[in-house]
């Protein structure tokens, strides 16, 4: 038969569609994994933010010092890392992440409003804890769950999305809260009141359907890499190298609340510091949603050095300001910074993790933010002590700026197949 029958007895098939407009049908929508924990991270910052800003008064009327409240949120965030760390071995060895996600979330919906039973100090720190130790069974595999819902096209932007609604529970939560106390209620019924954020919260996670991941390989390649994995008992040096970075630019990154006791020094009022807070929650959740955007179409290590520079400068400019009116343009600017790194920070682990360590990744990624805070807020409060804090921020702005360096020397762009 000649060429040219056979081509009229061949089906015709529709021309493939331009690769633009294929990337542009798969980023149309999120997957519903993504939305479903984005959703649930929204409810529960909405929980958590009606309790948190009404804690220190709470724990000040029950006769505890203010040393105590220190102590009740450092014990909270190193029981917190440490389980992050141990919850991504977990996750790794398990097939399923669900329920790691949703024992996590269950835990701290139901533990966080027995603060309002509490009647010594010593009850807020059991609370506080426990509600920590949900925070760290869940975040890790719930990374990996959303890590593995995407391609790595979009990891960026489902990150992106994800602490875009954790940022919008943040200005909620305490809205929420000031208007439940307008109403009347007493801060003990708005602790209360949280439980029905939080319960949300965790139907959102019985409404995750959770699937194989997108780019998991076939069964005799993935046990292959996993008894690989097993052999090893370490992590990717390209990810490690990026992960000791991170430990480098997280000494330096010190607790939010000496940025509000530096606005208070320069002459920001106590009635306003709340609006101050909330205006900087909304930069933070437009930023996010953008930066996820630019995590998937620009290199995700420069987009973080760009965010570590905005950090150097805005936190040498807040030891520099004199006036109130710098402190609100500080803050916006300062928002920026989240939604230029967050998203892309995580989307890069992904990148530079096998699909079978990413719950080992993901556990030392949390594990280095969380631990980091205890020696960060202790650097930058012994130099504001003695120094002043001008050579307090100005330490965090010259380490940022070490780490930009750093990661742009030693780590390689390589997103994985």
């Amino acid at each position: 038969m000649d060429l040219p029958a056979l081509s009229a007895m061949s089906p015709v098939l529709p021309a493939p569609a331009p690769p633009s407009r294929m990337v542009a049908a798969a980023r149309r929508r999120l997957p519903p994994t993504v939305i479903a924990l984005g959703v649930t991270s929204l409810c529960t910052d909405v929980a958590s933010e009606m309790i948190f800003p009404l804690l220190p008064v709470f724990v000040a009327s029950l006769g505890a010092a203010p040393v105590f409240l220190g102590l009740v949120e450092g014990l909270a965030d190193a029981v917190s890392s440490l389980l992050k760390l141990a919850s991504g071995y977990v996750a790794d060895s398990s097939r399923s992440k669900k329920p790691l996600v949703l024992f996590g979330y269950g835990i701290a919906a139901l533990v966080r409003p027995l603060v309002a039973l509490a009647t010594a100090p010593w009850h807020v720190l059991a609370v506080r804890v426990s509600d920590r130790i949900g925070k760290g069974i869940r975040s890790t595999p719930r990374d990996v769950l959303i890590a593995s819902s995407v391609s790595n096209e979009e990891s960026g932007r489902a990150f992106g999305f994800h602490r875009a609604m954790d940022h919008a529970g943040a200005v909620l939560g305490p809205l929420v809260a000031t208007l439940l106390m307008a109403m009347g209620f007493s801060m003990r019924q708005v602790f209360v009141a949280a439980l029905v954020p939080g319960v949300l919260s965790v139907l959102a996670v019985l409404s995750v359907r959770e699937v194989p991941p997108l780019d998991e390989p076939p069964a005799a390649a993935r046990d292959a890499v996993r008894d690989a994995v097993h052999e090893a008992k370490t992590l990717p040096v390209p990810l490690r190298r990026y992960l000791a970075i991170l430990a480098l630019f997280s000494l330096g990154n010190s607790s939010d609340a000496f940025l509000l006791l530096r606005a208070r020094e320069v002459g920001i009022s106590i009635g306003s510091l709340p609006l101050l807070w909330s205006l900087f929650h909304v930069v933070k959740v437009i930023s996010s949603s953008l930066g996820g955007t630019w995590a998937d179409r620009l290199p995700r290590r420069r987009l973080i050095v760009a965010g570590w520079l905005v950090y150097a400068a805005t936190y040498l400019a807040f030891g520099l300001a004199t006036q109130p009116m710098h402190m609100w343009g500080l803050f916006v600017v300062y928002g920026a910074y989240y939604g230029l790194t967050e998203p892309a920070e995580k989307a890069l682990v992904k990148d530079l993790a096998p699909p079978s360590m990413r719950g080992r990744a993901y556990g030392a990624y949390n594990f280095i933010l969380g631990a980091s805070a205890v020696p960060a807020g202790l650097l930058t409060g012994v130099l504001w002590q003695s120094f002043g804090p001008l050579v307090a921020l100005a330490t965090g702005a010259a380490l940022a700026a070490v780490a930009s360096l750093a990661i742009l020397v030693s780590v390689r762009e390589a997103r994985t197949a």
